[in-house]
């Protein structure tokens, strides 16, 4: 898998905090969940990765796709994966702060 995290763009970004196992937000740069999810994400301090998957191309596209169709079978947006274990799919406030521990 291409490692987009490296690149200088807003297409997929490391946010360093607290360490609470592998955490990665898959979002579209348009959708309001997805800028909440990652607000809700930074606010916590914890240290995560997203990627804007509207903003890929090619195979950085479809690796971005396979990955949330693992634990997200209709492909929608946010999808946050934690630990490559468990998904939350959505915003959804209070099962990303128990999955967290918060």
């Amino acid at each position: 898998m291409m490692n987009i995290f490296n690149k200088d763009t807003d297409k997929g970004k490391h946010v360093s905090g607290i360490d609470r196992g592998k955490i990665v937000m898959y979002g579209l740069s348009t959708c309001v969940w997805c800028k909440k999810t990652k607000k809700l994400l930074t606010d916590l301090g914890v240290d995560f990765e997203y990627v804007f998957v509207d903003l890929l191309e090619g195979e950085e596209e479809s690796n971005a796709i396979k990955q949330v169709s693992r634990f997200n079978s209709s492909v929608s947006f946010p999808t946050t994966i934690i630990n490559d274990e468990k998904a939350i799919v959505g915003f959804k406030e209070k099962q990303i702060r128990e999955a967290l521990g918060f």
